[in-house]
């Protein structure tokens, strides 16, 4: 297994340099090279361990203690919260409806919003109207931003409808249509602050971030003051790999059990399929999908936010890859990643095994 490196500045080498050293001799160094020369986008950090240890760490900005604005990485950190208040019984189970612990009448009340529970909105599959890809949504997180209340402005939200050329939930892979909404994560963080009588940033720190000495936590709030469990919490690329690590073995972060097994199982889990995005399905605020190497497939779980920021996980490696961007509104910005996972750093690390 390589030794671990805090790299910084390195001179650019032509992609035909690069190209000949990744062949001959794959090395970090190499795949440092290729990101600085921007093949991969604007990356700004690539941290990567194995088995709890760090293996390879890179700043591409010379900042390794930046508390990093990952957007909706941010969404897995509050499923985390959620597994952690049924743990401690604040909340009864997934299958519990998010309105027992949310004080808010509905404008347009319904029996299926009485009915919603954790369980579909952890898998992006709630019965509201909530689209972020679909800018005519009514449930579009931009819309969310300009009022006041943003749980409101979710649970005010019509129930979705499903013309004939979309898949009902009962016709779809798991039973459940995906739909992925921010203001449904949002409300989720509301109900958890509710359930455990705690601010939900003070709620992670004791629960998460204490446990897994993490001093610095930046963040976002709505105009009431709600933490953002949606996005735009800060972390440093350290930070980011402690909590991919809790995942990929299996709650465990230096001998201790921060989060249960069983929550850590179900979260990475298929329960819908991701639409258009072949082979991508989702679990508890966890993008699934398998990387191949060679004729090998492994099965990895990721955090995911706007500009390319990933935490990837291959829990049967024990592997968890940080890598941040800030190509932040680029199409391609999460192939980048997701091509600089699969075709150089997985590739090195299965190497570095042999």
């Amino acid at each position: 297994m390589a030794c671990a490196a805090v790299l910084f500045s390195s001179a650019p080498q032509t992609h035909a340099q690069q190209e000949t050293d990744l062949q001959n001799e794959p090395s970090w160094e190499a795949v440092n090279q290729e990101i600085a020369s921007g093949q991969f986008g604007q990356v700004t950090s690539l941290v990567v361990s194995r088995d709890g240890e760090i293996v390879h760490e890179h700043y591409f900005d010379d900042s390794p203690e930046a508390a990093r604005n990952t957007r909706s990485v941010t969404k897995t950190i509050t499923g985390m919260l959620v597994g952690k208040a049924i743990e401690e019984g604040h909340i009864a189970s997934a299958s519990a409806p998010v309105l027992n612990h949310i004080n808010h009448t509905p404008l347009n009340p319904d029996p299926r919003k009485d009915a919603m529970s954790f369980d579909a909105l952890l898998s992006m599959s709630g019965p509201l109207e909530c689209n972020d890809s679909m800018p005519w949504s009514r449930g579009h997180e931009e819309r969310m931003y300009s009022i006041e209340d943003w749980v409101g402005f979710f649970l005010d939200l019509p129930i979705r409808g499903f013309p004939a050329w979309q898949t009902k939930p009962e016709d779809s892979p798991h039973g459940r249509a995906f739909s992925y909404c921010t203001a449904g994560t949002v409300a989720l963080g509301a109900a958890v602050e509710n359930a455990t009588g705690e601010k939900l940033e003070d709620y992670a720190r004791r629960t998460v971030f204490d446990p897994l000495q993490i001093e610095t936590a930046e963040w976002q709030y709505s105009p009431l003051g709600l933490a953002m469990g949606g996005g735009g919490l800060g972390l440093s690329s350290r930070s980011l790999e402690k909590i991919g690590r809790v995942y990929a073995s299996g709650g465990v972060f230096e001998g201790r059990q921060i989060l249960s097994s069983e929550w850590v199982e179900t979260s990475i889990t298929p329960k819908a399929v991701v639409p258009d995005q072949d082979g991508m399905e989702y679990g508890y605020l966890w993008w699934l999908r398998d990387y191949a190497a060679g004729d090998t497939a492994y099965k990895a779980a990721q955090m995911s936010g706007n500009g390319g920021n990933k935490v990837i996980i291959i829990p049967k490696l024990k592997l968890v890859t940080v890598i941040t961007k800030t190509d932040f509104g680029q199409r391609n910005a999460h192939q980048q990643a997701e091509e600089l996972f699969e075709s150089r750093i997985l590739p090195l690390i299965l190497a570095d095994s042999n």
